[in-house]
């Protein structure tokens, strides 16, 4: 069943669902038990799950967890992609995409599976969305759930080990794979990981994705040693770059 955001019954369940108001989720799916698995349909043609509403940004709706939950419990499927929308992401990738820990967890203990494709950019699990928006502590939660890594998303979470193996296997890394790793280790705030690839020949003031350099990303990330490291190979900000 599809609705429009417009409608009433549209309106309540989101309501529910962002003010956390469980018992009146409970009530609307005791009335029609097919619900749970509506889409709602925004005015762009987009259509989402009610779990996708759950995860919607900013994220972090009082009782996220029991309104999942209770979603999953009456028929709600964990792994359904955005329909209409530039990437099929599933609410896994939604709760990465808002560092939604507590979402996350709520949804792979209802079943959702960590490695199922469809986010933005990559269209890779929903690690990839955490990494690329540099939603940390869900890509650390992803990793102790045992989420895979791809090379750069290894280098944002300063994984040498995995690092390391990429490097004992061919074809190895290409040079503008290890500059992009290093870009996302820089803005990881990850020291050792730097140090790796820049040893590795990664480039290290390639300007990247959002006009930034592995110094600006440093920056971004608070690691004063990562950023006077950096400073001591010679780094510049992009500003200084593009100049």
């Amino acid at each position: 069943m599809e609705i429009r955001t417009s409608e009433p019954l549209a309106q309540a369940l989101m309501s529910a669902i962002h003010s956390g108001d469980v018992e009146a989720l409970r009530q609307l799916l005791d009335g029609e038990p097919l619900i749970s698995k509506t889409r709602i349909v925004d005015p762009k043609g987009t259509s989402r799950t009610l779990l996708h509403i759950a995860v919607d940004w900013p994220g972090h709706f009082p009782r996220v967890p029991q309104t999942i939950k209770l979603l999953i419990d009456r028929g709600a499927d964990p792994d359904a992609p955005l329909v209409g929308a530039n990437a099929p992401e599933t609410p896994l990738h939604g709760a990465a995409s808002c560092d939604d820990v507590d979402a996350l967890d709520a949804l792979l203990d209802g079943g959702a599976r960590i490695e199922s494709p469809g986010a933005i950019f990559t269209n890779g699990a929903a690690m990839s969305d955490a990494v690329i928006f540099a939603q940390w502590n869900a890509a650390r939660r992803l990793l102790e759930r045992g989420a895979k890594t791809t090379f750069t998303e290894s280098a944002g979470l300063g994984l040498l080990d995995r690092l390391a193996t990429y490097f004992e296997q061919e074809p190895k890394p290409a040079g503008d794979q290890i500059t992009a790793a290093l870009w996302h280790a820089c803005r990881g705030g990850q020291l050792q990981a730097a140090q790796y690839l820049t040893g590795k020949g990664a480039n290290i003031n390639w300007v990247g994705w959002d006009k930034i350099a592995p110094l600006d990303g440093a920056q971004q990330s608070s690691n004063q040693d990562l950023v006077a490291w950096l400073r001591s190979q010679g780094a510049k900000p992009a500003r200084e770059l593009a100049g």
